[in-house]
């Protein structure tokens, strides 16, 4: 028997065991996880507890019943179009009031096919506005949610929004943690405002180091509407969160900003317009661990936009160009989506 005749007789023999162990843990799965400020997300009845009159029937803005379903259903047309073929796997959202609006919008929108659920916080946020998590159980199995309050630069200072830190089993049985965040707004300026925001980026950062030291496989994306741009020091020096471009020096234990690489390399490109300048307030960071290519759960940059179709734009009246559709211009009632874009990452996941 010559070597070659051995060498296909020994590879004839072990074929199975090659087959079987190229096919396990093979089967694969894409998904997005999407991050949406939707824009004053309320009811039309008052919360007695909360500074919500602006959005009530008999207020400046006549904001009535009416006008709330059809913001519903712009939500849920948005989402779903982000998701690309199918909804996505889980949805950050920022600025909605109340539990009563989250079940109308997974239960009575055309979210209701998508089999949502969620969780939310029940921040000491004035106007009564908090983030949200949207999951579909099916790919992200709920094990624990929790609210981290952030801590006031001052005795007499406002209270703004918790942290919603959820943890899920994946189809691999693997641990994904998600944080949610919406830092303080900059309302009276972004300097003097700064701090607020500081604080908000330190809690998150302590809850993140945390999740290194018990967790054996780390997986955390962070998600949500900072207030702030990626060159910021909330998200530069205190999350110190790296263009996800910089993955030659790639640490497991080290967080990666998905879009600030590209966003950078693009003229009049953003997730919000201020003063007819486009800049990035939405984020998505994760962990080196998630860029990591034979990974069980990963990503890249490539992978990861912000969602600019052509309904979610207008006419940028005053400095040209186009702007988010927003569903108020001032105190005119336009109908449209929110003044952010939503981003969104694509992640495949080997199970």
């Amino acid at each position: 028997m010559n070597v070659i005749h051995k060498i296909g007789v020994i590879l004839f023999l072990l074929c199975p065991y090659i087959s079987l162990y190229g096919q396990e843990g093979k089967d694969t799965l894409t998904f997005r996880i999407v991050s949406y400020n939707v824009e004053n997300l309320f009811d039309s009845r008052h919360d007695t507890l909360k500074n919500d009159y602006e959005f009530l029937p008999d207020a400046t803005r006549h904001w009535n019943y009416s006008k709330y379903r059809k913001k519903l259903d712009n939500i849920a047309r948005v989402i779903i179009a982000t998701g690309g073929w199918t909804p996505p796997a889980l949805v950050a959202l920022c600025e909605v009031e109340n539990d009563s609006v989250m079940r109308d919008l997974t239960r009575y929108s055309a979210l209701r096919e998508a089999d949502y659920r969620y969780v939310m916080t029940q921040s000491p946020d004035e106007r009564g506005i908090d983030v949200a998590l949207l999951y579909q159980r099916n790919l992200f199995k709920l094990l624990s949610y929790q609210s981290l309050p952030v801590d006031k630069p001052r005795k007499n200072s406002r209270p703004t929004r918790d942290i919603l830190h959820v943890s899920g089993l994946l189809l691999n049985r693997d641990t994904l943690d998600v944080l949610v965040a919406h830092f303080p707004s900059r309302s009276g300026g972004a300097k003097e405002s700064e701090p607020y925001r500081l604080l908000a980026a330190r809690k998150v950062k302590h809850a993140i180091d945390s999740l290194y030291t018990i967790r054996r496989h780390p997986q955390i994306v962070l998600l949500g509407d900072f207030n702030d741009y990626p060159e910021n020091k909330s998200v530069k020096e205190v999350l110190e969160a790296a263009p996800s471009t910089l993955q030659d020096s790639l640490r497991p234990q080290k967080l990666y900003h998905l879009l600030a690489g590209k966003v950078k390399t693009r003229k009049h490109s953003g997730s919000y317009k201020y003063q007819g300048e486009w800049g990035l307030l939405d984020h998505i960071i994760v962990s080196g661990t998630l860029l990591q290519e034979r990974a069980p759960l990963h990503t890249e940059e490539a992978k990861a936009d912000i969602f600019c179709l052509p309904f979610l734009l207008t006419r940028d009246k005053k400095y040209g160009g186009k702007q988010p559709f927003r569903t108020y211009y001032g105190m005119k009632h336009q109908g449209g989506y929110s003044d952010h874009l939503p981003v969104y990452a694509e992640f495949r996941l080997i199970y």
